[in-house]
């Protein structure tokens, strides 16, 4: 895979603006994950709601038998763009800061459930 960032675009904040999968490549496509544990419970606030999603969509990965390595694209989906260090912050203890995946990011007026504060779906590429 190549993670590559063009000169000519923006710097990105912790992202890739293209990733390249190799031929022969599984796609794996997770739903959106919140912060929601197993039993059903919201974890309150954006650290804990954020690190309880990141969590939910390794399960998920690892369920199709993919990695964090394995991700090409995040799609983050939030409440407020306040709090984008922290949840970049977050991010950071579980993808590959050095090839991170490509992003995208879209404020939401609201999501699902009140409470809720942030969803974020998972592309990933095996092999």
């Amino acid at each position: 895979m190549d993670f590559l960032t063009p000169e000519d675009l923006p710097a990105p904040a912790g992202y890739s603006h293209v990733v390249i999968t190799d031929p022969g490549a599984r796609l794996i496509v997770t739903s959106g994950q919140i912060g929601i544990t197993a039993d059903g419970s919201v974890e309150e606030g954006w650290e804990a709601q954020t690190r309880q999603t990141f969590i939910n969509l390794g399960v998920a990965l690892a369920a199709a038998g993919a990695t964090w390595a394995d991700v090409v694209k995040l799609t983050y989906f939030v409440v407020s763009t306040t709090e984008l260090p922290l949840i970049r912050s977050v991010r950071d203890e579980f993808v590959d800061v050095t090839q991170p995946p490509a992003s995208s990011l879209v404020q939401v007026a609201g999501l699902f459930r009140p409470d809720l504060l942030i969803e974020v779906e998972a592309t990933a590429a095996i092999y």
